[in-house]
């Protein structure tokens, strides 16, 4: 045996021990789901609004957010976003201000007021929550964008140009709670909110800031043209019209409050529903506020250093990754640690026809969330990783086999017309609404086919299920990708960073279901793949990348991104090449590494806006890549050191 495969064997046994060392008693793994520092900051505000009596959380959220600020005062989404972020930095020096532990004289404060007017003001900021958030508080006049929509919308039936459900589930369920405060023009200050008119720079008006090229663009007039006619339409008194689609947003909000409280069990889109349902007169000791104040509180990720409030804890999709993973790298199904992996894993499995049905309604539901509490709102991604780790404990248990069938059936239910899958829900691609003049609108306004998400769905179907491209729904899947591939090779990947996700998961899904290697479209995406490859031997690829929809080179390797290519050359080439062999020293020695490489975002929420640290992906990705090289190369007792094909 050759060193290198002693070695992958010495980092796997690591790696497994710690990770069943972690395992909670109930079979599920809990790591960080790690985003920005907004939703701590807007928590923050929330709570002060409230009057909520937690002063130790909002002590840490405020310790956290201000640890994070950079020597010029701003806050930056990831390492390498060059001049920080403005809209990430209006809402972290919010947060910390109106916490009452950061004062107006502070040097802190001081140095982000300086940013801020550096870029413009706080009229200059991107992010649509940040805008809400002010406009909530009466610092900001609400964005036409917003205020411009009717709440009428609600109304429009499915047949209609433009209606509700064709908006993503997430864009919905964040969208109706700002169309609520925005129709009533709502906004609630408390004693000692924040005063922000000193970083209020352009005179102009917000009207007159919302009235330039986004809101003039004719796509844009297009949209709102349909919108005015959706309204036309509707039959009745205009006041009877609007309290019903009041009525109807409300109904909206509370039927999707999951048993913890939350709304869709997201964090942002709960922070809004309470103020949405203020804006409705609700009282703030409301027991669903109260709920609510309580789901939030408990998605705080506490360590004796740092509390963050995870926007949507991982609790299923880690467990159901690192099961899989296990078993790849060696851990039998028998286990006991599978088993209790599994076993939760089965009863978090969804029954309910939540909104996916709404254009799925034939289909039985068999699909996994992402988050423990999550009941109705499942996904791809989610539901092919937990088919993936109960394939063992399908093959022996009647119970497990029947959620195979059921969570197999949903997936296929699930595929777009155009032979890829979405996220969410399908079909739900009306260009029409990318064209809102909000800042994210063209990834989170639809719900279109992606390269990550039909390449991952492939791979599940390929390699578990035992399906391949003679069947006719795989066949226009392949198609898919091949039609959507880059002129230089990649996959843009939506819920990783970016290409390198996407090129990973477009290849080992082509593979599983039997494309060659010496296909055309497969070794344009190797050549991209090795010619990216860093002196290092690893792969690195920046944030950036996700915003100005290009490949940009991180410069450095992290481990997520290493061991995605890695996994997608040994699933192209029969025997180890010197650039894997290369690759593998590289992953080897980045586990062993604790710095800004090793906590990079590496999960996509929302290009420009939001990111993700996975405190999991440093085991989940590596232990799968070193699984598949051991489990494909064993037998070959000396690595190739020649040709790399």
């Amino acid at each position: 045996m050759s060193q290198l495969l002693r070695d992958i064997d010495t980092e796997i046994n690591r790696i497994t021990n710690n990770l069943l060392e972690q395992q909670r008693q109930d079979g599920s793994w809990h790591f960080c789901f790690e985003n920005g520092t907004s939703i701590d900051a807007y928590i923050i505000v929330l709570f002060r609004t409230l009057g909520v009596q937690n002063d130790d959380l909002i002590r840490r959220l405020h310790d956290r957010i201000l640890a994070e600020q950079q020597a010029d005062g701003c806050w930056k989404l990831y390492y390498d976003e060059k001049e920080g972020n403005l809209s990430t930095t209006i809402d972290a020096y919010y947060g910390i201000l109106y916490s009452g532990y950061s004062g107006a004289t502070d040097d802190s404060i001081q140095r982000a007021e300086r940013f801020i007017r550096s870029k413009g003001g706080i009229r200059a900021a991107t992010s649509i929550l940040t805008k809400t958030i002010l406009a909530t508080t009466g610092n900001k006049k609400w964005p036409l964008s917003i205020s411009s929509i009717p709440l009428e919308i609600l109304l429009f039936p499915p047949s209609f140009p433009i209606n509700i459900f064709q908006f993503s589930g997430y864009a919905r369920v964040h969208l109706i709670p700002m169309l609520i405060m925005a129709d009533r023009n709502f906004s609630i200050q408390i004693n000692n909110t924040p005063d922000l008119s000193g970083l209020t720079l352009n005179q102009r008006t917000e009207d007159e800031l919302q009235n330039d090229s986004e809101v003039k663009s004719n796509e844009y007039q297009e949209m709102m043209g349909n919108m005015r006619s959706g309204l036309n339409r509707l039959i009745g008194a205009t006041g009877y019209i609007h309290e019903v689609a009041t009525k109807k947003a409300e109904q909206f909000m509370l039927d999707r409050i999951e048993a913890d409280g939350t709304l869709y069990s997201y964090a942002s889109s709960t922070i809004l529903m309470v103020f949405a349902l203020l804006a409705l007169g609700y009282e703030k000791g409301h027991p669903h506020i109260t709920h609510a104040v309580q789901g939030l509180t408990d998605m705080q990720w506490r360590t004796s250093d740092k509390t963050t409030i995870q926007n949507s804890p991982s609790t299923v999709w880690d467990t159901a990754l690192l099961a899989n993973s296990l078993q790849i790298s060696g851990v039998s199904y028998e286990h006991t640690a599978i088993q209790k992996a599994t076993a939760y894993l089965l009863s978090r499995q969804q029954t309910k026809y939540g909104d996916w049905s709404k254009h799925n309604p034939h289909a039985r539901p068999g699909g996994w969330g992402f988050s423990a509490t999550n009941t109705i709102n499942p996904d791809i991604d989610d539901t092919t990783a937990a088919l993936r780790a109960i394939k063992g404990m399908s093959q022996i248990d009647a119970s497990y086999q029947e959620a195979w069938n059921r969570g197999l059936n949903w997936i296929i239910s699930m595929q777009n017309k155009d032979g890829g899958w979405p996220a969410f829900e399908k079909n739900t691609n009306n260009r029409m609404l990318t064209w809102l003049s909000i800042d994210g609108a063209k990834s989170a306004a639809i719900d279109p086919s992606e390269a990550d998400l039909t390449g991952r769905t492939l791979e599940y179907l390929g390699q578990f299920a035992g399906l391949d491209i003679r069947h006719n729904f795989i066949k226009r899947s392949v198609d898919w990708l091949f039609h959507n591939q880059e002129k230089n090779g990649s996959w843009y990947g939506r819920w990783g960073i970016s290409y390198i996700y996407g090129t990973w998961a477009a290849i080992t899904g082509l593979k599983a279901v039997g494309i060659h290697s010496n296909h055309a479209s497969v070794e344009r995406a190797a050549k991209w793949i090795l010619n990216i490859q860093n002196d290092d031997g690893g792969w690195g690829e920046s944030c950036r990348s996700d915003r100005l929809q290009h490949y940009v080179p991180l410069g450095v390797s992290t481990p997520s991104q290493t061991a995605w290519c890695l996994d997608a050359l040994i699933a192209i080439y029969p025997r180890p090449t010197v650039e894997i062999k290369r690759g593998v020293e590289a992953l080897l020695a980045s586990l062993h590494k604790d710095d800004w490489t090793t906590t990079y975002p590496t999960g996509a929420g929302l290009p420009g806006n939001f990111y993700i640290h996975y405190h999991s992906y440093r085991y989940i990705w590596p232990l799968l890549a070193l699984g598949n090289y051991r489990k494909k190369y064993r037998n070959d007792s000396e690595m190739t050191e020649g040709n790399s094909h």
